[in-house]
């Protein structure tokens, strides 16, 4: 090998340790690998940058405008009303899979052409608390729900920002880019055998999990509690802090109502008066405990979790990988004072943290429940810093009339595409500024639409792709690979690539895992006389395939707390689902695209 070989593999290997380690977030990983590159001369700056010439990321934004739009409006709210009934009146701990059949093939069908991570997010937070109403563990539905948008993703190219990556990748080296409807041939057959294999096996191979609600809602017995502070008491004149009941576990101080204002959360620096009243969430066998308190009085009786008063509301929360709260403590990030929120439980890996919430680290996948002002979802629920913030006991998001517009504009792009009247480029971008021109969208929405850490990172890919090509090392990991599948020819080499796309995009993003193997399969698909087509098609679909671990795909790590799981639960069930797409893709591939 060269030495700028050795000084990309050095750099790919730093880099591939911190996406695995999780800190910093992928596109500060991948952004600060591409700036050492250019440093070091591996690339040039063409090349480093190449991906911002490129239309995967400008694709992929405006998709995400249009996503964005769909959720605004409601668009999807009708199919979730008519999907969300009682087909099976007789309710059961496990599913009938006709209610999952009636779910998962629309939300599949759905997630074909809009971006899947905001379809699971509308739709988990009401699975869920249909399931609870009915006495049905939320386990038995979320997970199926996540694989089931992971699948349809892989129907047209619009489906998951992988494929359109992909197919940027294709047309940078001069071959066509991928048709809306070219990888239909092998992401339908695989969707529909993979919901059947859901629908067949997940009630068989899922166990019953308490999800984050049910386990909160069983430690604190639901009861919030009243008290007002004495006037002239031990307590009438103390910060928050010196009360004595800040930091005991099972009980959290959500608000304080002094003269008609609400002071919500109320920090530990805050001077209690007398006749304050004081709003407590506590366990139920810590309720006694604070009726003992010298310094409060009990204001009335305890109320259950259907909170009505304006002040504060139930959340539940969901962090993610790319979190900049993960990794921290609640002191640390300094939780009450920058969210105006309480943390009343933390579910982790099935089960209800049981330690001093204040000290623990945050990990991707941990489900908080908070109390907070109203507006608290408004505020947030387009950050990076929650995946999902559903409200508890809230009635769900109704459409507009809008929604016919955006709907309209979505079948605009995708005909437009089919026809070959528009590239998928101009047609997402025209349809992104006709939502933008009629309103549905303001400028800053559309602007809040768009993941820019996920820009970032594809377009920082491309560079690092770039380097592993031109630096000699993919021919060099090509051999490599025809060493080990060689003896079993192309079909051999195709199953190699397709199981080194699966295993990266399980530890790092998908989008880096394709990008960073399709240079490796161009390489051993030239020094085998190959057509690069059918590997490219596999890297798509492997990298999309994510069914084994909660953190390799963002909606896995979205059902993850909400449906109580553990970490080996998915493998329970995405082990045998990746055994058949490795499969479908080994049988559909090269009947679809000849090596």
């Amino acid at each position: 090998m060269t030495i700028q070989s050795w000084l990309t593999l050095g750099v790919l290997a730093g880099t591939l340790a911190l996406l695995i380690r999780g800190r910093p977030g992928p596109a500060m990983v991948v952004s600060g690998a591409v700036v050492l590159l250019l440093g070091l001369g591996v690339v040039s700056p063409a090349e480093g940058l190449s991906g911002f010439s490129n239309p995967a990321p400008f694709t992929v934004a405006a998709l995400y405008v249009l996503a964005r739009a769909v959720e605004k409006t409601g668009g999807l709210q009708p199919l979730l009303r008519r999907l969300l009934v009682d087909t099976d009146r007789t309710a059961s701990e496990k599913p009938r899979r006709l209610s999952m059949a009636r779910l998962l093939g629309p939300v599949a069908a759905a997630s074909g052409f809009l971006n899947n991570t905001p379809i699971v997010a509308m739709v988990a937070p009401q699975v869920e608390a249909w399931a609870e109403n009915r006495g049905r563990s939320p386990s038995n539905y979320l997970m199926p729900l996540s694989f089931a948008s992971i699948l349809g993703g892989v129907v047209t190219v619009i489906g998951t920002s992988t494929t359109i990556v992909v197919s940027g990748l294709l047309e940078a080296e001069g071959m066509q880019a991928i048709g809306m409807f070219e990888i239909t041939r092998v992401g339908l057959p695989l969707a529909a055998a993979g919901i059947l294999f859901l629908l067949l096996f997940s009630p068989l191979l899922l166990p019953d999990r308490r999800g984050a609600i049910k386990s909160f809602e069983e430690a604190y017995k639901s009861y919030t509690v009243n008290m007002i502070v004495r006037p002239g008491g031990s307590m009438d004149g103390k910060p928050v802090e010196a009360s004595g009941f800040v930091g005991i576990d099972g009980i959290f101080l959500a608000e304080v109502r002094r003269e008609g204002e609400i002071i919500a959360p109320a920090s530990p620096q805050l001077q209690l008066q007398g006749g304050d009243q004081l709003t407590f969430a506590a366990r139920s066998d810590m309720v006694l405990e604070l009726k003992k308190r010298r310094g409060l009085s009990s204001a009335e009786a305890e109320h259950t979790l259907e909170v009505k008063e304006p002040g504060h509301t139930y959340f539940e929360v969901v962090v993610g990988a790319d979190s900049p709260i993960a990794g921290r403590n609640l002191r640390e990030i300094g939780f009450r004072e920058e969210y105006r929120a309480v943390v009343l439980a933390l579910h982790r890996s099935g089960e209800r943290y049981r330690g001093k919430l204040a000290e623990v680290a945050l990990r991707a996948g941990d489900t908080l429940i908070l109390l907070a002002g109203p507006r608290f979802r408004a505020l947030w629920r387009h950050r990076r810093d929650f995946l999902v913030i559903s409200h508890l006991g809230g009635a769900p998001p109704t459409s507009t009339k809008e929604a016919f517009l955006v709907f309209g504009v979505l079948i605009g792009v995708v005909a437009s595409a089919a026809l070959g009247v528009f590239p998928i480029l101009q047609g997402s971008l025209l349809g992104a500024f006709i939502l933008i021109a009629t309103r549905v969208m303001t400028p800053r929405e559309a602007l809040e639409a768009v993941d820019l850490g996920v820009i970032f990172l594809i377009a920082g890919a491309f560079g690092i792709g770039a380097a592993i090509q031109g630096s000699g090392l993919a021919a060099t990991l090509a051999q490599g690979v025809m060493a080990v599948a060689g003896d079993f020819g192309a079909t051999g080499a195709l199953l190699g690539v397709l199981l080194t796309t699966i295993v990266l995009t399980e530890i790092i993003t998908n989008n880096a895992a394709a990008v960073l193997v399709f240079p490796i399969a161009l390489a051993t698909a030239s020094s085998m006389g190959l057509d690069p087509r059918p590997f490219a098609m596999a890297i798509a679909v492997g990298a999309s395939a994510s069914f084994l671990t909660p953190i390799g795909y963002q909606t896995n790590t979205m059902v993850y707390g909400p449906g109580g799981y553990r970490f080996g639960d998915y493998a329970r069930l995405g082990l045998p689902l990746t055994a058949l797409v490795v499969f479908m893709v080994l049988w559909l591939v090269p009947t679809f695209w000849a090596f």
